[in-house]
């Protein structure tokens, strides 16, 4: 039989699933009192099971060989790996990739031309040697990108709200102050605060690309927390740390080895609102001359 297909409503079918499950937790737009209801009743899954049952449908036709991985190497049933495996890939990495692409883009277009420039000289220099393909080796040397990437994951970091219940009794401390956190306690952390937090990074509110580089750049990235973990510390089972903490930071580089492999440079239009929330529009885009 003809195997499942979602064709072009693929990203309608995952965005209709993801907003339900963001919908106790956002501002949908509607009177006060409808929204305040939103935020305490979730919403019945029967109004987006037809669009999640035909994404389910087609990553069990089309995923069998991680989903085979899933039950002979860590014991999982099919199915159950098949709904991790949705998750995975339309919530946390496609829905994390619109809000954290844009960013970058709106962060980069702020901080002007001279920065493009450079971005686009040292991913030309560093691609040169590998006949202008951005291959791992390329990337690695491409330190202005990767800085710029952890520029921009600390001034709007894609997931700014992290939960957890203390396991024991402890104590936390900031610069100045400690408190007792008792075991069962439920602890809510702000990145938009940690990551602009003026005693660890200067100018903390200015978007500074050069910031994480030099050896005391480097110092910093015990301090960039963006994934609820320091970026010097590994994801595991012991701890909360994004478990695709890498993988973000890899395919974010990419973006920004690509944008400036294809362009010289791009300009953005200004909006009233402003912020990265703001729908990008170019205003100008230049393609580089081969």
């Amino acid at each position: 039989s003809k195997k499942p297909s979602l064709g072009d409503k693929g990203p309608s079918y995952v965005q209709a699933w993801t907003a339900a499950q963001l919908a106790p937790q956002v501002a949908l737009g509607l009177p006060w009192p409808i929204n305040e209801f939103l935020h305490l009743v979730p919403l019945p899954p029967f109004l987006v099971s037809s669009q999640y049952n035909k994404v389910y449908d087609f990553f069990f036709a089309h995923g069998q060989e991680p989903l085979e991985a899933a039950v002979q190497r860590f014991g999982l049933e099919k199915e159950e790996a098949c709904h991790n495996l949705l998750f995975f890939v339309c919530f946390n990495t496609w829905g994390g990739i619109q809000i954290l692409f844009p960013s970058i883009v709106q962060r980069i277009g702020e901080a002007g031309l001279s920065l493009q420039k450079d971005l686009a000289a040292e991913v030309r220099q560093a691609v040169g040697a590998d006949d202008g393909v951005i291959t791992m080796a390329a990337l690695q040397k491409m330190e202005l990108v990767h800085a710029t990437v952890y520029e921009a994951l600390r001034t709007d970091p894609p997931v700014p709200f992290q939960y957890g219940r203390a396991r024991a009794d402890m104590v936390v401390e900031s610069h100045d102050s400690a408190f007792r956190v008792k075991k069962g306690e439920l602890l809510a952390s702000y990145q938009g605060i940690a990551m602009r937090d003026p005693k660890v990074f200067s100018s903390p509110d200015s978007f500074q690309p050069h910031r994480f580089m030099g050896p005391q750049g480097k110092k910093l990235l015990d301090s960039l927390t963006w994934s609820n973990g320091a970026e010097t510390q590994t994801p595991s089972t012991e701890n909360k740390q994004c478990a695709g903490k890498d993988f973000v930071n890899l395919v974010a580089r990419l973006f920004v080895a690509n944008l400036f492999l294809r362009y010289d440079f791009f300009k953005l239009q200004q909006t009233s609102a402003g912020g990265t929330a703001t729908p990008i529009k170019f205003s100008a885009l230049k393609k580089r001359k081969q």
